[in-house]
């Protein structure tokens, strides 16, 4: 696709059943900052990619998987505009159900799927975030800044995302890339507007938690149920 001049690759999983008289689930997948590119094809090998080949009765539904190019980030307006535009033409081409429109991403692409939510709340069924934050972790070595005084991201976040959207939230509690309070802060402040969020924690693991949490038996299922 050609997005404001510049061509981006995107790539598609359709389900084997797929037929053009109904209408069909579709989940936009973010990748995280390993799987950067312009080749099209790292971000269907980690993540809901891998869980798909490995389980592809669980997933019922169309997967649409953008590519971050190397210098950029999710929430970047050009990465944000392609990422929306690969869903649109997704839903047109393979007939995607607007009410259910699913939004899940890893690490980076955790953050994005934050992002995404509280800028288009209404537009999403359900967001599953995994391993991601809100704030940037500091570079290797430099302590954690606090927010300044009377500033709170997290909070300001959960009150655009709104206490209605179904969500689920995924951490390893020794993550040492994206700290663990990152996905806690968020739940709490979810929490405290109202939201059922779900939170699932993985004791001991480290960054890669999102293998164990696509495995899981029951996301796809508490998914795939969501409506807007």
């Amino acid at each position: 696709m050609t997005v404001d001049g510049t061509a981006y690759r995107y790539q598609v999983y359709v389900p084997l059943d797929w037929t053009s008289h109904q209408k069909w689930p579709v989940i936009l997948f973010l990748h995280g900052a390993g799987e950067r590119g312009d080749d099209g094809l790292p971000q269907t090998q980690v993540g809901l990619g891998a869980a798909i080949r490995l389980h592809r009765d669980r997933y019922p539904a169309v997967v649409v998987m953008p590519q971050c190019r190397r210098d950029g980030w999710w929430a970047d307006p050009k990465m944000e505009a392609q990422a929306l535009t690969a869903l649109q033409r997704t839903m047109k081409e393979f007939h995607g159900d607007p009410d259910r429109v699913y939004l899940t991403g890893l690490s980076m692409g955790g953050y994005g799927s934050w992002a995404l939510a509280a800028k288009y709340p209404h537009k999403w069924a359900a967001i599953v975030a995994i391993c991601g934050g809100i704030r940037m972790p500091p570079d290797a070595g430099e302590p954690w800044a606090p927010e300044p005084e009377g500033v709170n991201s997290y909070g300001d976040t959960a009150k655009k995302i709104g206490s209605t959207l179904p969500i689920w939230v995924f951490h390893g509690s020794a993550d040492p890339s994206v700290p663990v309070q990152e996905s806690r802060r968020m739940v709490e402040e979810l929490k405290a507007i109202g939201s059922a969020v779900k939170y699932t924690e993985y004791d001991g693991v480290k960054h890669n938690s999102w293998d164990k949490a696509y495995a899981e038996p029951e996301l796809p299922k508490w998914l795939l149920a969501q409506h807007r």
